[in-house]
């Protein structure tokens, strides 16, 4: 199959704009510069809430595809981040101003973060390569759902010392993948797809292993464990219903 020159900018461009769209979530931060303890915790219990929610529909799309490849990529990618982790003891890794165990936390978020862009670039190409239209309401949806996902790295990243600007260019660089996978999965979307299970499956298992060892960890240490359940329950059931409504 052919494709024109135009159709392949569209691709990029589209994939451009929803990974742009993920820095918008780190903008509330610009107004709220002083954080307490508490506010930490409950912020990371509402980062939480917003990863989980975003796990459960990596594999709600996934089993669409293929279950056991979207199973057998969440225990890939939940190994892979536990071994990853070994590799960086917290006393002797630094991030510009980062140091220690705020360094590898910042590492992991926006490590997790930019594994789950991959299969959304996927996405965004494979939408695309199909009927135009739909490709366009999966882009535009795709760039909605990003700007949670970066208040949720925003969210980690700016209590432990990051400026909001930085924080926001970490947003918008953990969904680097989506331009730059779009257009090799628009031009080669039979091989693509097939293994689009796999990748949804990994970044849900990375995503949820990234989850209980760290942030919720956090959270609790500084927020009561009553309050963090709640906003945890309350961020997923409110995740859902907006990820339902951009697809309405």
């Amino acid at each position: 199959m052919i494709f024109s020159d135009n159709n392949l900018i569209n691709v990029a461009i589209l994939a451009s704009f929803t990974a742009l769209a993920t820095g918008l979530g780190g903008v509330p931060f610009f107004f709220f510069r002083k954080i307490s303890f508490k506010t930490v915790g409950y912020a990371n219990a509402l980062a939480t809430g917003l990863m989980l929610a975003a796990s459960f529909k990596l594999v709600h799309e996934g089993i669409k595809y293929d279950l056991v490849l979207c199973i057998v990529g969440m225990m890939a990618g939940l190994l892979l981040i536990f071994f990853t982790e070994k590799l960086f003891p917290d006393g002797e890794f630094q991030i510009g101003a980062l140091k220690g165990a705020n360094a590898v936390k910042a590492l992991f978020i926006v490590g997790v973060m930019t594994l789950h862009s991959f299969s959304e670039g996927v996405g965004v190409g494979v939408a695309l390569s199909g009927n135009q239209n739909f490709g366009l309401f999966v882009s535009t949806a795709i760039a909605v759902h990003n700007i949670p996902e970066g208040l949720a790295i925003s969210i980690v990243l700016v209590p432990k010392g990051v400026k909001p600007v930085k924080a926001i260019l970490w947003s918008i660089f953990s969904s680097l993948p989506q331009p730059l996978l779009a257009v090799p999965a628009f031009l080669f979307v039979d091989t693509f797809q097939n293994y689009l299970p796999a990748g949804l499956g990994f970044a849900a298992g990375a995503m949820i292993w990234m989850v209980f060892s760290e942030i919720v960890p956090e959270a609790l240490k500084h927020g009561k464990k009553e309050m963090i359940a709640l906003i945890i329950t309350a961020a997923i059931a409110g995740m859902i219903i907006f990820q339902e409504l951009i697809r309405a």
